[in-house]
């Protein structure tokens, strides 16, 4: 079979303007770059950065002013007259401020990790798209082929039918072989259209474009080595680190701030009198529980619990997941070693029978099974190859590796 049967193949003569060939890790960063969580990460590091410099402030809010004035003017206008004005301190509650820090500095490593979370994630789906496509431009690369092989078949056929070596009834299953396959190739190439559309649909691939596909097969990590790097496992960390730190805030933020007041008055008892001019220092402390402190309690209790039980899930799901893509990285290439080796012996069987037939030893449905049955186990070979292709590139979601 020609070039064109190899696992990685080539567009349409369109992609010519193309520079290159895409690879994976292209097609990745095209698709990540339109994603909303890329948009809006920027924006939640603003924000736990604002809430960390706020943590660091010496009050537990910003100051207000106090003023007021006095007068008996719309009264008996004796010339009374007191004009107040001071700052109301909001103070922190004991242990407050490092518990808010606390939790600036967790919810700046969950925007972190939310991100590489949602950079897996949308890696795996190109993953998946990018393969369906390569799959299926294989399928129409050698659907082309046995077109091509089939046509050259059936014109071979009708010379030597119309000198008389070959009957009418040869022709005709001449001819219908390459019809069928002619079907083929037209499925083939719907199928690409459909997984081009499916890939494009991620801003992952330009409309035409040649396609690379290979990535190195990595080292397996032991599971505790796993834990520490796979993003959707590092995510869920975080985020229970993050419902222990609200929990522990929520559980000194059980009644209002205190507030320090400073005041200075200036008065003056009547008109004619000089002003006098006092301080005042004040000190209010709330009684009892916000009533909003058992709610932020709960609900920190139970944000905590539903982290704690989704990152265990997802552990037990990560080490399934890896030692499943590595076993099926281990039978890919078995496969792709036995259907190589039946691939072989298939090129042989159809270049005997292909001689034979030319020498009129073998009849014409004998010859169309054997080129039938080499066509299958080509195609079974290629697509072995891109199997393994993909259970790497498998292996590598499943360990939480973005494409390279």
């Amino acid at each position: 079979m020609p070039m064109a049967l190899q696992a990685q193949v080539g567009a349409s003569p369109s992609a010519a303007g193309v520079a290159g060939p895409v690879t994976l890790r292209q097609a990745f960063e095209r698709a990540w770059a339109q994603q909303p969580e890329g948009a809006a990460a920027t924006a939640r590091r603003d924000a736990a950065a604002a809430r960390k410099a706020a943590a660091q402030r010496w009050t537990a809010d910003a100051p207000s002013l106090e003023a007021s004035a006095r007068t008996d003017r719309l009264t008996r206008n004796a010339g009374s007259r007191e004009y107040e004005a001071g700052v109301a301190l909001p103070l922190w509650l004991p242990g407050e401020r490092s518990r808010s820090r606390a939790v600036a500095d967790a919810e700046l490593a969950t925007v972190e990790s939310r991100v590489a979370a949602a950079q897996w994630r949308v890696a795996g789906q190109v993953r998946e798209a990018w393969w369906t496509l390569q799959l299926a431009r294989l399928d129409a690369s050698l659907a082309e082929a046995r077109r091509a092989s089939a046509a050259t078949l059936a014109s071979d056929v009708g010379r030597r039918a119309a000198a008389g070596e070959l009957s009418r009834a040869d022709q005709h299953q001449a001819e219908a072989a390459a019809a069928s396959a002619q079907a083929e190739l037209s499925l083939a190439q719907a199928a690409i259209a459909q997984a081009q559309a499916a890939l494009q649909s991620w801003g992952a691939l330009p409309a035409a474009g040649d396609m690379a596909s290979s990535e190195r097969a990595p080292d397996v990590p032991a599971n505790a080595e796993a834990a520490l790097t796979h993003p959707a496992l590092a995510e869920l960390s975080d985020r229970v680190r993050l419902a222990q730190q609200q929990r522990g805030l929520a559980a000194v933020q059980r009644r209002a701030n205190p507030e320090l007041t400073l005041l200075t008055t200036r008065e003056r008892g009547g008109a004619g009198e000089r002003y006098g001019q006092t301080v005042t220092f004040g000190l209010r402390l709330p009684l009892g529980q916000s009533s909003e402190s058992g709610v932020r309690a709960a609900n920190a209790q139970a944000d905590l619990i539903e982290a704690e039980q989704l990152l265990v899930i997802e552990q037990q799901r990560v080490a399934a997941d890896i030692d499943a893509q590595s076993a099926r990285l281990t039978a890919a290439r078995a496969a792709q070693e036995a259907t190589a080796r039946r691939a072989s012996l298939a090129r042989d069987t159809r270049a005997f029978y292909d001689k034979s037939f030319r020498l009129g030893e073998t009849d014409l449905p004998t010859r169309l099974r054997v080129e039938l049955e080499a066509f299958e186990a080509e195609r079974q070979d290629a697509r072995a190859r891109i199997a393994v292709d993909q259970a790497i590139s498998s292996l590598r979601q499943a360990l939480g590796l973005l494409p390279e």
